[in-house]
């Protein structure tokens, strides 16, 4: 009874302390952050040899001791400053010239947590532990660029004078065709068919795209090949003058019936001829130097893995060997081709050897033999230096099946070595972004590839979460759709293991030439060509879903990249389909609108390009997440959901005050899109928040 009446005779600070001073300690965990942006680490791509200060900030006065582990050894850190709500802790180490690994462990009394890529953890969990890479440095102008993917032959048909002929020649087994209706739907064995999307037509449309606000134009492969996807390649050493210049235009074309493209003589002239291959490339640098007028960028794409059977190497076609001009004679023709040992054959069944190595059983495709072959590995690093020095200086490569190429792993990994290289000697600003399907860690680690097209920590998990799709549109899964536990966990989980040099420049896509455009994934429908027709692709489809996409895809961390036509509302199922033509005359004025703007919003507001990433709110088909650094924060917030959602997001998390309050810059919803200001005033570091159903809000801090 005394006790009780002491007690209520004290002041409310001094009930206070006491209770402070009985309460076991506590970890704020939500308050602990670190990440490698610069502010964390710094520098962030630190070099073998130089010393690397590491940073991690706690909740303030919640830690007692906070300790980095470092390849197993522990240094204690300090604290070097602290504001209203954190404390942050640093020590410097020495980076040496392998592989380093840390994480930090936190205490407060006898509470002990640790932190490390995927957050703070009770039980540390390695698997996710930080790591730097001495020496990995990834280009600068890559981080947050907003890139382009233009699959040609279906962008702007600019010179209509090396478009294809019908007849022209014969590919698997038919005559190509010309396309005459630019609109049609792509046929479903459309392989032979060409719209004449060129070059020219991409320098016409240079307005648009610079317009538009893109920073990079990754090209589908340009070299010479005789499918429109070009991923068969016929010579990479020059651009196929249906793209370029035909300066000499004689022969024939194939007759009814004849199927021999030794024949296709008008064929064998365009490709073959030196006068169009050297035109063809004059004007390839051209475009380029344009491109770079305008403050663009230009990633090609390299197809390593296999070439095409009418390559020149190989000749299964006998187009070298019937030109005019002097070619080597092809490994099917000969044994005594010099590029014999570019593929590998299983029996001596020459002339005409059709045993060779095909990548996945396919004759079209035949996989090229490096193992077997310095000379053809020699002759492909030779490529890689070619494109990216002058006088073409593109700006990098996206490397197709990456994974496959080679017969063995360790030879794979020996080769991109060699290729990284060959490239960075000529060209240090130069990026090296790989087509993965699945765990790339082992080829980012700093001498290998730079990134990769991000599937599996962006357009997959966008693609589930809002709209329950498979990114192929072969399956729905509502146990999927608005699942804010796998979006953030595949998220995070696929971030960690590619680490913060990798994401930083990764090809974020919502759709390309391999998967279902995202606008028709919307409509939540299993399908492709060959059951439903394309028509269904167009049918359902939900723009207020799409521009959530768009807005999430401008405000995660990496380079959003825009498929070809996707901002003007194409939709289609997976390829062919997804290949239609740009609209021009059709477009969805409102969707290009709307990527103008987001695509400015991303660019004037720096911390999406650099800035730390940080998840903030999850529920149901409703997730809120935060890009922030030392002078400024954004908060993202959608609502995927039918009807209306209020949400108390803690946006005290990216370092908002008490006194701090923010800004709606941009608002989308069903119908539409708005960017006029609107303030929100913080209660004590928490944003009281409404949104209307299928729609997203980007708010920015406040600066007075």
């Amino acid at each position: 009874m005394k006790i009780t009446k002491t007690i209520e005779n004290l002041s409310d600070t001094q009930k206070k302390l006491i209770y402070m001073c009985n309460v076991r300690p506590t970890i704020k965990m939500r308050a602990l952050f670190s990440d490698a942006t610069s502010r964390y680490r710094e520098p962030a791509e630190p070099k073998a040899g130089e010393q690397v200060v590491l940073r991690i900030r706690t909740g303030r006065y919640n830690a007692d001791n906070v300790i980095l582990v470092a390849d197993n050894k522990e240094y204690e850190m300090s604290r070097y400053k602290n504001d209203e709500l954190f404390d942050y802790y640093q020590v410097r180490i020495d980076v040496g010239e392998n592989k380093l690994i840390y994480y930090f462990r936190i205490e407060s009394g006898k509470a002990v947590c640790y932190y490390n890529q995927i957050g703070p953890q009770k039980d540390h969990n390695p698997y996710y532990d930080y790591e730097i890479h001495p020496g990995f440095e990834t280009p600068e102008w890559a981080k947050g660029a907003v890139m382009y993917q233009i699959f040609v032959d279906r962008f702007c048909d600019g010179d209509k004078s090396n478009n294809v002929l019908d007849n022209e020649y014969a590919y698997i087994g038919e005559h190509v065709t010309g396309v005459t209706d630019w609109n049609k739907y792509p046929a479903q064995m459309g392989v032979r068919e060409f719209y004449g999307g060129d070059l020219q037509g991409v320098l016409d449309k240079l307005d648009y795209l610079q317009g538009l606000g893109i920073d990079a134009i990754y090209f589908n492969p340009l070299f010479v090949s005789p499918s429109n996807h070009k991923y068969d390649i016929q010579d990479y050493d020059y651009i196929d003058p249906h793209f370029g210049k035909i300066i000499s235009d004689n022969g024939d074309l194939l007759k009814d019936g004849d199927n021999n493209n030794a024949n296709a003589t008008r064929y064998l002239d365009r490709v073959t001829n030196r006068k169009n291959l050297e035109a063809s490339n004059r004007f390839f640098a051209e475009v380029v130097e344009e491109i770079h007028k305008r403050g663009m960028r230009v990633i090609i794409d390299g197809v390593f893995n296999h070439c095409g059977s009418f390559n020149k190497w190989l000749d299964k076609e006998h187009i070298y060997s019937a030109s005019n001009e002097q070619y080597d004679s092809g490994a099917y023709e000969s044994h005594d081709s010099p590029y014999a040992s570019f593929f590998q054959f299983y029996s001596n069944q020459w002339p005409d050897n059709n045993s060779y190595d095909g990548w996945w059983g396919h004759d079209t495709l035949p996989k090229l033999n490096y193992e077997g072959s310095k000379k053809l590995e020699d002759y492909i690093l030779g490529i890689a230096k070619k494109w990216v020095s002058p006088p073409f200086n593109v700006d990098g490569w996206r490397l197709d099946v990456a994974a496959d190429l080679g017969h063995s792993c360790e030879y794979n990994h020996e080769f991109w070595r060699r290729f990284r290289k060959a490239v960075k000697e000529a060209n240090p600003e130069a990026v090296i972004i790989a087509e993965n399907y699945g765990d790339s860690h082992d080829w980012l680690l700093g001498d290998q590839w730079d990134t990769i097209m991000n599937y599996d920590a962006f357009m997959e998990p966008v693609t589930w979460f809002l709209t329950g799709m498979q990114k192929h549109s072969d399956e729905y899964r509502a146990d999927m759709l608005g699942n804010p536990d796998y979006f953030f966990g595949g998220m995070h989980h696929n971030m960690s293991r590619m680490g913060s040099e990798a994401y930083s420049v990764s090809m974020n896509e919502l759709s390309n030439h391999d998967h279902s455009r995202f606008l028709t994934r919307t409509n939540r429908t299993v399908g492709r060509v060959n059951t439903v027709g394309p028509e269904a692709a167009d049918r359902g489809v939900d723009k207020a879903v799409f521009m959530e996409a768009v807005v999430m895809q401008m405000t995660w961390p990496g380079a959003p990249t825009i498929y070809y036509g996707d901002e003007a509302g194409v939709c289609g199922w997976t390829d062919p389909d997804n290949r239609r033509t740009y609209p021009w005359g059709r477009e969805d004025k409102l969707l290009i609108e709307f990527h103008r703007e987001v695509i400015r919003m991303h660019k004037e507001n720096k911390v999406l390009l650099k800035g730390s990433y940080k998840q903030l709110y999850s529920e149901y088909n409703f997730i809120a997440y935060g890009r922030f650094d030392d002078e400024d924060a954004v908060i993202v917030v959608i609502n995927n959901n039918d009807d209306e959602k209020k949400a108390r997001i803690p946006v005290w998390e990216l370092g908002l005050g008490y006194d701090d309050d923010v800004e709606q810059i941009l608002v989308t919803y069903d119908g539409g899109f708005g960017k006029q200001h609107l303030g929100y005033r913080l209660k004590e570091g928490w944003l009281e928040i409404g949104l209307r159903k299928t729609s997203a809000v980007v708010l920015r801090k406040l600066k007075w």
